[in-house]
């Protein structure tokens, strides 16, 4: 969707009004786009388990690392692709690079959209840890020993 409108163009408060009759916008004050950012927020969200479940089943992580290294993940990747939609927009130049960068006039719009997919990858990975730390047996000494300095 975000491809065929472009991000700051998705129709999603005119589809929740027409199949809801609710505003998405109008409830939350919002004047601009925001699918952009829920998008950020929900990569993220959705990406940070699996990329887990790669770091322990492929890599051998365990402990602290493991929740750790998805969230740092998903934040260079964040970063790197917020770099790529700057260079795309230089390239572009003029209206249509302003369009693709979509920033709406906010000029903090690419440190809130990395923010939001960092913070989307921190609450799957407390999540995790929470459910891992209630039915693992041997969380806490997995815990303590990915902590420990090995000689």
């Amino acid at each position: 969707m975000g491809s065929y409108y472009t991000y700051s163009n998705v129709p999603y408060d005119a589809f929740l009004t027409s199949y809801f009759n609710f505003s998405l916008n109008e409830y939350m004050g919002w004047t601009r786009n925001n699918f952009d950012r829920l998008i950020h927020l929900l990569y993220g969200l959705l990406l940070a388990y699996p990329i887990r479940e790669l770091y322990c089943r492929i890599a051998g992580m365990k402990g602290f690392w493991s929740y750790l290294a998805p969230l740092n993940l998903i934040m260079a990747t964040s970063m790197l692709y917020e770099l790529v939609e700057w260079g795309a927009a230089e390239a572009f130049g003029g209206d249509i690079g302003m369009a693709y960068l979509g920033t709406q006039g906010d000029i903090w719009d690419a440190h809130k959209d990395m923010a939001l997919a960092s913070l989307g990858a921190l609450i799957a990975m407390a999540i995790t840890l929470y459910i891992n730390s209630r039915i693992q047996k041997d969380f806490g000494e997995e815990w303590q020993l990915s902590l420990k300095l090995k000689f």
